[in-house]
């Protein structure tokens, strides 16, 4: 993907199990955990290229989450604030070659980060 891209989208959910049935059903989605990121089921459309994860819902994550991939997240947030973005949560570690990080922008749209590359390449048993 490049910069620029709609990379991922994070679905609020409060049962995994609940929502992984229901969006495979409804979608047709491949939902599966990998390893390193237990409990946060990642889907995956069937173009093989959309998808996303079933994240736990919380008080500020009430609605889907799209996540913008980027060159730089540090360089992305110092833009968006130059513009009168609000960073909600500043760059944090997916794994040892990702980042990720939130931001609202002037309307009060909350729009993720993707910084890197994720090696989700061996599915659970």
């Amino acid at each position: 993907m490049a910069h620029g891209d709609i990379t991922h989208v994070d679905i609020p959910v409060a049962d995994n199990d609940r929502a992984g049935q229901f969006y495979s059903t409804l979608f047709g989605w491949q939902i599966a955990e990998y390893p390193g990121y237990e409990g946060y089921p990642m889907w995956q459309a069937p173009n093989q290229i959309s998808g996303g994860g079933l994240a736990p819902r919380s008080e500020g994550f009430t609605q889907p989450r799209s996540y913008v991939e980027v060159d730089s997240i540090e360089k992305t947030l110092e833009l968006a604030t130059q513009h009168g973005a609000r960073i909600v949560m500043d760059r944090q570690p997916i794994s040892e070659t990702s980042w990720w990080a939130i931001f609202e922008d002037p309307d009060g749209n909350v729009i993720g980060l993707y910084e890197g590359t994720t090696d989700t390449s061996e599915t659970r048993d």
